[in-house]
């Protein structure tokens, strides 16, 4: 007996017959439903014909009502089939001839509402994604006009009846089976920018359902409805897509609508998903599945609008395990490419790595990352401070949730880090950055070497280190507004008003009550404010003996005499201070810091200003002359430019005429009246004050004396303080070098600088002065000192400000236009903020003074 022949998959071979009988049979079905289709597509046309052709509003009523019964209507429903064909085929053509049938004259043929209703209802009532699409394009297509009004009108009642999410239901439904990827990429393009679309149609007369602000907020809650309606289908054992909502929410938020979509978003999908897990399992898959092209705005949105790490952990999940781009995003962008983020954002982040196990390797990894950018001279030197005040808290907050085990692994290498880092921000000359240096560098010693001695620094502590070392403690996580506010606070209320104390709270009182009736608070005490401490020897009375006595043994009595009262016997005693100035001068510079004297480093100063003002030419010299000399630490050096600066502010500031100088003014007097026994002549004077008050003047002569104009004194002596200093900037020494490391003093130079050009203004030197120090800053320019370079842009706003108009123009005019340059490129590219800020100021002081000149008169 012959066996029967079979495929590949077991199943028994058709002969010619068998085929040709299938065959047959196929197309007999596919005429079946032809034959089926046939009355809804002359259905369809004809509706179509009338709705171009007819003026009768019985005859288009009757026609819509046919049609309408093809979407499911009450009355005689149509068949399944019917109804699939007419909505897959047939209703976006439909639609379409009702929107360009639409005419003013309508209003006539359908006076009442019902049959205003009847033209809506097929947008209204139909599927949401084919009547948004129609109604877009048709407003965006069509000019101002009755059908533009029209198509707005329904479309906003669309979107106010839940059109939104409709719109996405329908294509999740359709993607668990198949759908068109262009219809899909249409819909999302359609549905992100459609605020855009129509305010770029409607301008002024748009309505507010789409404005950003309102309309994308209503995007989210549309997206939570869908969400919803899926959690039920899968509940329900039914299969359902979520990608479509995943790439709606990633096209919003690649377009920059973060706040607007996740403000509404996440606060709802946090409370589904606290003791929900197919809520938690959708939300991981509804960020999963969103494109990596989009990946980065909708993580990004994710962790700021997260309220901590707690929330974000159960919405996001092991995102940054499963996806690369994630990865990239929350452990290099965030952390290392910007800057900008609030404290919370990083407290969510890494709060967010430490969660899991999974994704603590993360961690230990940032934590690496950040301290070889801390540690980088590079960074420290060109990086904008706001990104060294991020990078720092970031490492505090690393330093909060990183295990010990891990900081074993990586001893050897993170004690590195801490080293070069530590160094390069104790270099630095800014006392913020410095003090970052500090603040880390401590806390990184305790968790690093917890068993020996840990960094200590003196620095005064600022609300700034304060808000740094609390990043140490790891943040409570922020009550949701569902629960209860006592949930995260464990600590026990306050108590309310009608609250009793507690026994041991009310016994404390009730035991010193004894104790005050033997208080001394009713005794009035003695007025000690002006009691001077009695010293144990007498103050010296002339210069020489204080130049004897602080060049001889050390007396610490006699030291704290003499500085307390130097200052005075220089300013009382000019002619004996002229004659051992450059002396006395000398020992100041050289005498050690006292610490057993208070205030000692202000006393010294005030001393040389004094010897400074009181003899300018050869105290200068000398202090210029020593600047540049050896055996002086750089203290002492950025003492003599303080002195310098200090001394020239106050030549330049006119001396104040005595009272009885003045011409015209008469010295004023105090009269002393008994309490008891009034003045019966003192109400004349009282009424004419009142009088001279009440009265209205409106010529009057000059009610005082003008104070006479003096000289500044400052002028004649500027060059000798100005032009020394800048003779042997460039000279390196064995223990001073202005252009290497000792940009510190730089830095202190260029802006003394700067304030001796600003304080010869109206001198005949000023013209002298500025030409030089412009030439010093294009020297300069490249410094990659931030300190240095704020500096020399001061010296610049000096320049601008002290030398007249007429001789810039005249005497720098090309330095100025090489100057613009540079500041405009400083403006623009550097990256210290303060150097940005001064560069804008000075180009609006170049703007002014061009405006100046132009309005100037000629002759």
């Amino acid at each position: 007996m012959r066996a029967r022949a079979c495929c590949r998959d077991g199943a028994p071979r058709l002969g010619r017959a068998g085929q040709r009988r299938r065959l047959k049979e196929g197309e007999e079905e596919q005429l079946l439903g032809e034959m089926e289709s046939l009355p809804v597509h002359r259905a369809v046309l004809e509706a179509n014909s009338i709705l171009s052709s007819s003026r009768d509003g019985v005859q288009i009523r009757e026609t819509l009502q046919t049609i309408k019964r093809y979407l499911g209507g009450p009355e005689s429903p149509p068949t399944p089939k019917e109804k699939e064909e007419f909505i897959h085929s047939h209703f976006t053509t439909f639609l379409q001839c009702l929107i360009c049938n639409l005419r003013p004259d309508w209003l006539e043929i359908f006076p009442s509402d019902e049959e205003k209703e009847l033209w809506d209802s097929f947008f209204l009532e139909g599927p949401a994604d084919q009547s948004f699409m129609v109604l877009l394009d048709s407003i965006i297509s069509t000019g101002p006009s009755f059908r533009l009004n029209k198509a707005t009108d329904v479309l906003e009642q669309l979107l106010q009846r839940g059109g939104l999410s409709s719109l996405m239901w329908e294509v999740c439904k359709r993607q668990s089976q198949a759908g068109s990827p262009v219809l899909q990429e249409a819909l999302l393009s359609k549905v992100v920018c459609l605020p855009d679309h129509l305010a770029n149609k409607l301008q002024v007369e748009n309505r507010p359902a789409f404005f950003p602000q309102n309309y994308f907020p209503a995007l989210g809650l549309a997206m939570v409805h869908v969400l919803e309606k899926i959690s039920e289908w899968l509940r329900g054992g039914l299969d359902c897509s979520i990608s479509f909502v995943s790439q709606m929410l990633g096209k919003a938020c690649v377009h920059g609508r973060q706040r607007e979509i996740l403000s509404v978003l996440v606060p709802r999908l946090a409370d589904r998903t606290r003791h929900d897990c197919i809520w938690q399992r959708m939300c991981w898959r509804l960020v999963d599945s969103v494109p990596d092209r989009w990946m980065e705005a909708v993580v990004c949105g994710f962790v700021q609008a997260a309220p901590g790490a707690v929330v974000l952990s159960r919405l996001l999940g092991n995102l940054v395990v499963k996806s690369k781009k994630a990865q990239f995003v929350m452990t290099q962008k965030l952390l290392l490419l910007q800057y900008s983020h609030p404290t919370t954002v990083l407290q969510s982040l890494l709060g967010y790595l430490a969660l899991d196990s999974t994704r603590r390797p993360f961690l230990a990894k940032a934590l690496k990352e950040l301290l070889g950018i801390w540690g980088s001279s590079s960074a420290v030197k060109h990086s904008p401070l706001e990104q060294q005040v991020y990078i720092s808290k970031a490492i505090l907050i690393c330093l909060s949730h990183v295990k010990n085990a891990d900081i074993e692994d990586n001893r050897q290498e993170l004690l590195a880090s801490v080293m070069e880092g530590m160094k390069c921000h104790l270099d630095s000359n800014l006392p913020r950055v410095r003090h970052l240096g500090m603040v880390v560098a401590e806390s990184l010693s305790v968790r690093i070497t917890p068993e020996g001695p840990a960094l200590k620094f003196q620095y005064e502590e600022d609300e700034e280190i304060r808000r740094l070392k609390a990043l140490l403690t790891p943040r409570l996580e922020q009550a949701l507004p569902s629960e209860p506010s006592g949930v995260v606070n464990d600590r026990p209320p306050f108590p309310g008003p009608g609250t009793k104390p507690s026994p041991a709270a009310s016994a404390k009182p009730s035991q010193g009550a004894d104790s005050d009736l033997d208080s001394d608070d009713d005794l009035v005490p003695y007025d000690m404010s002006e009691d001077r401490e009695l010293r144990k020897v007498k103050a010296p009375a002339y210069i020489r003996d204080c130049i004897e006595i602080l060049a001889g043994p050390e007396d610490a009595d006699r030291y704290e005499a003499t500085m307390g009262v130097l200052g005075t016997l220089i300013r009382r005693n000019a002619a004996a201070a002229r004659e051992v100035s450059v002396e006395l001068t000398k020992v100041l510079l050289h005498l050690e810091e006292k610490s057993y004297i208070d205030g000692f480093a202000g006393l010294r100063q005030s001393a040389l200003v004094a010897l400074a003002v009181t003899d300018p030419i050869p105290v200068s010299r000398f202090l210029t002359a020593e600047f540049y000399s050896l055996n002086y630490s750089l203290r002492q050096r950025m003492d003599m430019l303080d002195v310098l600066a200090t001394a020239a502010q106050e030549l330049s500031k006119p001396v104040a005429p005595k009272p009885e100088q003045l011409p015209g003014l008469k010295q004023a007097s105090i009269q002393v009246l008994s309490g008891d026994q009034p003045d019966p002549s003192d109400w004349r004077r009282v009424v004419e004050e009142r009088i001279e008050s009440k009265t209205r003047r409106f010529a009057k002569g000059p009610s005082r004396a003008e104070l006479p104009c003096t000289p500044n004194k400052f002028g004649p002596v500027a060059g000798h303080f100005f032009f020394p200093l800048l003779q042997n900037f460039d000279r390196s020494l064995t223990t001073f070098d202005l252009l290497g490391d000792d940009h510190m003093v730089l830095g202190r130079l260029a802006h003394t600088l700067a304030v001796l050009m600003y304080l010869a203004v109206n001198t005949g030197v000023a013209a002298a002065m500025g030409k030089a120090l412009l030439e010093l800053v294009w020297t300069l320019r490249f410094h990659t000192d931030a300190y240095v370079r704020q500096g020399l842009l001061s010296s610049v706003a000096s320049t601008l400000l002290s030398v007249p108009a007429e001789r810039l123009l005249e005497d720098l005019s090309e330095e100025l236009l090489e100057t613009q340059a540079w500041l405009a490129d400083v403006a623009e590219r550097d990256p210290d903020g303060d150097c940005r800020s001064l560069a804008l100021q000075n180009l609006f002081l170049m703007e002014n003074l061009k405006k100046k000149l132009e309005t100037a008169p000629l002759g």
